[in-house]
């Protein structure tokens, strides 16, 4: 498994995944992974590339989310392959991470919510 991370746009960091996120695929990237989400804001995952989901994946995944939210921050999950987008969806793991198909709707996601005066 592959994670590169692209240079922060404002508050948003762009991770795309490559490969299988297996056990082994998750392993090897889950203490990176960790490490992004406990110092970025937000982060947009980029799983396009990614061409099969194991719970462990899901694990990394989730684990990233929620230290992400404990500290305000928010993660998006970006243009998924029909099978990871079917394990996503079958898992319920949709409805804890946002899964965005257009990256203008995910980056706007992304942005903090001005409040109207």
């Amino acid at each position: 498994m592959e994670m590169h991370v692209e240079e922060p746009d404002g508050d948003i960091t762009r991770v795309r995944l490559v490969g299988r996120m297996d056990y082994a695929g998750a392993t090897e990237i889950d203490a990176r992974f960790m490490e992004l989400a406990g110092r970025e804001k937000f982060l947009l995952v980029d799983l396009s590339q990614v061409n099969f989901l194991a719970s462990m994946g899901i694990r990394t995944l989730i684990m990233a989310a929620k230290a992400l939210k404990e500290r305000g921050g928010k993660m998006i999950l970006f243009s998924p392959e029909m099978m990871v987008a079917k394990v996503l969806k079958t898992s319920g793991t949709d409805t804890l991470i946002p899964v965005y198909y257009d990256l203008l709707l995910a980056r706007m996601a992304l942005q903090p919510r001005v409040p109207k005066s």
